[in-house]
């Protein structure tokens, strides 16, 4: 071998160990989390300990680059982090690039974030696009049930990421706990990790922020309650690996939050948290707590978004009896539908997930606005079409879907003319069915 291509070789090794390694701390991510005119958080997790940070640019003025704080990952929060750009402008798009260790690490896709837009008092609110989905289901072989894998149609995520949305709200189920994992929290955040880092993810994580809240699979066992010994490992968990503005209200522990994109205000309810067993016949009962409930009064009342919009694990309008629909808590639904008609509170829609299908509720009231409740399951997990045939005489003729899909909502117009699209798209991408509701037609 010449010297000259000895010295090639021994350069080439230096590069590898220098720099190339750094990727092989990166266990899942990067992803974007919330965004706010004036910050956006940015998360990731790594295998092992590891400096992280962020640096990233103005899409249109690639020369000057601002960086996160860096930070050092640590078993005891799954080697996550979160960090936050706060060097960013009202309105505008971000590239970021992601450094483990000091080394920048190149993804095969692109790493892109934007902050919200400071349009009142200026101009007409922008138009966004927002993907919707739940039941989440990534197969583990050693710890599934024996049998054919409950998950399948993973290039779901590349259709979702194919839309280019704005965001995007996981609707719950996003993880399927399994029985090895309930009772600790080392298989808590095992399953975290092992969903989060599916390969077909990485690219929507990446470029679109993310949104969620929780149901049963992801909070514990199949239809858990407040009950659960390890809720507090399955809260810590769901807010290492999830970016959210905020967890619980009213000084109360939870995933409860809300957020406004553009001119649309998102409630995000705790389902599981306070829940009263479902087979619990004395005593009150309730999914979301009387502080959940006055909290959603509350900010419905304060709330001056044409579209708010009230999203929840489970079905809220659905009037059947069984599974794990809010009728089951009567007194609780119907207090909160009460208030909304006595507040005269505006444009309401619920979302939800859990159900293993999709479907419109439409529940007309005399002499109100009709409320919507937009239902969309599964994304990877089984499908289900037994439901068709239940009693929801609220369901909109022919919006039952019984495979794997997602939801599009895409909000435009002008201020005082706000519409509402909604999609359903399946794993193929192919538009299922869609409706359409204006702001003005929600009013009392």
């Amino acid at each position: 071998m010449s010297k000259y291509l000895s010295c090639c070789l021994a350069l080439l090794v230096l590069f590898s160990v220098s720099v190339m390694p750094q990727a092989k701390y990166l266990q899942s991510g990067p992803m974007v989390g919330y965004s706010e005119m004036m910050e956006v958080m940015l998360w990731v997790q790594t295998n092992a300990p590891a400096k992280v940070k962020f640096v990233y640019y103005e899409d249109a003025a690639p020369g000057k680059k601002y960086s996160t704080d860096e930070v050092m990952t640590a078993k005891a929060q799954a080697y996550t982090a979160k960090l936050i750009a706060d060097e960013v402008q009202p309105g505008k798009s971000y590239v970021y690039e992601l450094f483990i260790n000091g080394k920048k690490v190149k993804r095969p896709y692109p790493m892109t974030f934007q902050s919200q837009t400071l349009w009142q008092w200026r101009e007409d609110p922008p138009p966004f696009k927002l993907v919707i989905g739940s039941c989440a289901y990534v197969n583990d072989p050693p710890y599934d049930r024996p049998g054919k894998g409950y998950g399948d149609g993973f290039e779901i995520f590349d259709t979702i990421h194919k839309q280019s949305p704005d965001l995007m709200i996981w609707m719950g189920d996003n993880v399927y706990l399994r029985e090895a994992d309930w009772y600790s929290r080392t298989g808590i955040f095992y399953r975290y990790t092992h969903t989060r880092s599916l390969p077909e993810m990485q690219p929507l994580l990446a470029s679109t922020h993310h949104y969620a809240t929780w149901d049963d699979h992801d909070f514990g066992p199949n239809n858990s309650d407040r009950s659960f010994r390890n809720k507090d490992d399955a809260l810590e968990a769901f807010e290492l690996f999830w970016g959210n503005p905020g967890f619980g209200v009213m000084g109360k522990p939870g995933v409860t939050t809300m957020f406004q994109w553009a001119d649309i205000d998102f409630f995000m309810m705790d389902n599981r948290y306070y829940r009263t067993p479902n087979r619990r016949g004395t005593g009150e009962r309730e999914i979301l707590g009387e502080h959940q409930v006055d909290w959603l009064i509350d900010a419905l009342c304060a709330s001056f978004a044409p579209f708010k919009v009230v999203v929840m694990g489970g079905q809220f309008l659905n009037p059947v009896f069984g599974f794990e629909n809010h009728i089951n808590h009567v007194e609780e639904r119907e207090r909160l539908l009460r208030a909304i008609d006595e507040n005269d509170i505006d444009g309401v829609i619920f979302l939800s997930g859990d159900r293993h299908h999709s479907e419109l509720s439409k529940m007309d009231r005399r002499g109100r606005y009709p409320l919507y409740e937009v239902t969309v399951s599964p994304l990877t997990a089984g499908t289900g079409r037994r439901a068709e045939t239940e009693p929801n005489y609220l369901r909109e003729k022919d919006t039952f879907v019984g495979e794997r899909n997602f939801g599009v909502l895409e909000f435009s117009g002008p201020r005082r003319e706000r519409e509402l699209k909604i999609s359903v798209v399946n794993k193929e991408g192919n538009v299922l069915w869609t409706h359409e509701l204006k702001a003005v037609d929600l009013k009392e």
